[in-house]
């Protein structure tokens, strides 16, 4: 799995446009976090249970048409989950899976909050909020 930061799957994103960017965080983060502009919602987990959803990669296939070499972008709030779906997806055949570094908020700083030292956000791309 290829893993890149943001301004680098970004760019990436840009000159590939059959690529696919999915957001693979809960419902709620995505909506109301915010999320990349033309990110795909696919959640890995959702709560109560926080398992992982066995139907993740067929959901994942049906959105790039079963085609499995179209290139999945992945990013979820830290690049934990991004990184677990992807070799979920890479154990389901699918040929280019690349994980977004940072994720969308960033690492954890010293206070324990988000978005102040990476991420898509803090890096300035182009993102929605609900």
């Amino acid at each position: 799995m290829l893993e890149l930061d943001p301004p680098a799957a970004y760019r990436f994103l840009q000159a590939h446009p059959a690529a696919v960017l999915v957001d693979c965080r809960t419902e709620i983060e995505h909506f109301y976090v915010g999320h990349p502009a033309g990110a795909e919602h696919v959640a890995w987990q959702e709560g109560p249970d926080w398992e992982v959803d066995p139907a993740f990669a067929d959901k994942v296939k049906r959105l790039v048409g079963q085609d499995l070499n179209r290139p999945v972008v992945l990013i979820c709030r830290s690049g934990n989950r991004s990184y677990d779906a992807g070799l979920a997806l890479e154990a389901a055949g699918f040929e280019q899976v690349i994980n977004v570094l940072e994720g969308f908020e960033g690492p954890l700083d010293d206070d324990y909050h988000r978005g102040t030292q990476g991420g898509w956000r803090w890096h300035g791309l182009p993102w929605y909020q609900s």
